[in-house]
């Protein structure tokens, strides 16, 4: 298995203006290759994000990264968080 085939993109762009995060969780994990040659354990962050749409709808959404891409994941929120503090 591989890890990046289980990303997509955590929001469109419509729904970037409409949702509103209600829950963050994460957990982090040890995901073994589905390959049955090399049983491979790497870790992964898992992130189980709770949203409401405009229309109140709570969907949840989970999404699974290796730890280089949550660390840039985590870079980006806080540069926002930093652009944030300066508005």
């Amino acid at each position: 298995g591989e890890a990046s085939s289980l990303l997509e993109p955590v929001l469109d762009a419509k729904s970037e203006v409409t949702c509103q995060l209600i829950d963050f969780q994460w957990k982090l994990g040890m995901a073994v290759s589905s390959d049955s040659c090399r049983s491979l354990k790497y870790p992964y962050v898992a992130v189980m994000l709770k949203v409401a749409d405009h229309s109140g709808q709570v969907k949840s959404k989970a999404i699974e990264m290796t730890i280089p891409q949550f660390q840039n994941f985590y870079r980006q929120f806080k540069e926002i968080a930093a652009v944030m503090e300066t508005v």
